[in-house]
């Protein structure tokens, strides 16, 4: 299994710096919809404190969380990808505080420091093969547990 990763203690520190200025901080309330999948992705997120979780539509009345994440984690990945939109949807599970990037300025840095463009792609596909990982392993304890008992 690949191990996970935090978004800014893999940036070097000169990196890191450059992207810290660009944070702002913000907070959610518990139970606060940070986005909704198919939604605008124009920003991403560094959580410093609490819990969010990643909820995907099952049906007009349910949601399923697919993922929880909690400090250091990144919240949002769509931002670097078109179509630009969310992929899932995101809660406060408890009050959170995070940085917030916005995504146009990130972008925009990259394209003046090269190294810390590679960094961060490499970085974010590194925190998204983590989370294939972790949700395949999830769905297949889920089948064999369903496999058991329709014996």
């Amino acid at each position: 299994m690949t191990k996970a990763i935090k978004l800014l203690t893999a940036l070097p520190p000169p990196q890191r710096r450059s992207l810290m200025n660009l944070a702002r901080e913000v907070s959610f309330p518990e139970d606060a919809r940070i986005f909704e999948a198919g939604g605008k992705a124009d920003r991403f997120w560094v959580i410093r404190s609490g819990a969010v979780s990643l909820t995907q539509q099952v049906t007009s009345h349910q949601r399923v969380t697919v993922a929880s994440l909690g400090s250091g984690d990144l919240l949002g990945w769509s931002w670097l990808f078109p179509p630009y939109q969310w992929d899932f949807g995101a809660e406060a599970f408890s009050p959170v505080r995070a940085y917030e990037f916005d995504a146009a300025s990130v972008l925009r840095l990259c394209e003046k420091d090269p190294q810390l463009g590679v960094i961060l792609v490499r970085s974010v596909a590194e925190i998204l093969a983590h989370r294939l990982e972790t949700t395949r392993g999830k769905l297949m304890e889920q089948y064999t547990m369903h496999r058991r008992g329709a014996l």
